[in-house]
């Protein structure tokens, strides 16, 4: 009985630390966040990506949609007035998936100067048990929510 109360003890700790994971965001000190209005999401390789990932790109779109920015195709920057561009984030984003921990960063850089001015962080970890389409769907969520925060409605 006491192995077993001790198998469980374990199991439990091991989730709490797979939930510990860090999510954040981090903004320019410099920067003025509720200047910009729009944002474009910069991604060189979204039509040859494999199909099975486009729903991860799905949700990233949702995540940067939910928020008050307004969505700009990357094609159709051009056609944004001066004034408009003034106001426009360019946002990269990158996966990077492990055994101890998913990590999703959504980068948000001002169109006109290059410079980065925020950055948002969602990690998830179920320490493989679960897989790793799930810890990108979880770490997605979680950078989604920093994303509203930071640019909140």
């Amino acid at each position: 009985m006491r192995k077993r109360a001790k198998l469980i003890c374990y199991l439990v700790v091991l989730l709490l630390f797979s939930a510990c994971t860090t999510s954040k965001s981090t903004v320019s000190n410099n920067v003025n966040l509720s200047h910009y209005e729009y944002a474009s999401i910069i991604n060189n390789d979204t039509y040859h990506i494999p199909a099975q990932l486009m729903e991860y790109e799905i949700q990233l779109f949702d995540a940067v949609e939910n928020s008050r920015l307004k969505l700009v195709s990357d094609a159709r920057i051009y056609e944004l007035s001066t004034s408009q561009q003034k106001k426009l984030l360019l946002v990269k984003y990158g996966v990077n998936v492990q055994q101890e921990e998913t990590v999703v960063t959504v980068n948000f850089i001002d169109y006109e100067t290059g410079r980065p001015v925020a950055s948002c962080r969602g990690a998830y970890s179920s320490l493989g048990i679960a897989g790793a389409g799930y810890d990108i769907k979880e770490a997605i969520k979680r950078v989604a929510k920093q994303i509203s925060v930071t640019f909140s409605k």
